[in-house]
């Protein structure tokens, strides 16, 4: 990169209490939109629904080993124990997280956010 190059700042991830320091890139060539963006930009979809599913593991099994299943059976998953679980929004995956309690109730803290592919 040269000294040319506009930089942009990241975000302050340790907490600090002096924001970083913004450098103006210049003016925008046409055609070109700004990187700035804010949650009063998505307004117009904040009412669409989605479904959202945390998917804990998968497993194979026969109908027949199935319908054989009743209170308090085991099924054995393909995930290990601490292992990420997969959360899906509209059958997409988009983040991987963890298990949580939340007052008796379970829930799911997002720990990786995978970036969409642009194919």
């Amino acid at each position: 990169m040269s000294d040319n190059d506009s930089k942009v700042p990241l975000p302050d991830l340790e907490g600090g209490a002096t924001p970083p320091e913004v450098v103006d890139a210049g003016p925008l060539a046409p055609g070109e939109e700004s990187v700035h963006r804010g949650a009063a930009d998505l307004e117009a979809v904040f009412d669409v629904p989605v479904q959202v599913s945390a998917v804990l593991g998968r497993t194979r099994m026969e109908v027949g080993d199935l319908l054989k299943l009743g209170p308090g059976a085991v099924l054995e998953l393909d995930r290990k124990v601490g292992e990420a679980i997969d959360i899906y929004v509209n059958n997409r995956l988009v983040a991987r997280g963890e298990v949580v309690l939340v007052e008796e109730k379970l829930g799911v803290t997002m720990t990786e956010i995978i970036k969409a592919d642009t194919n």
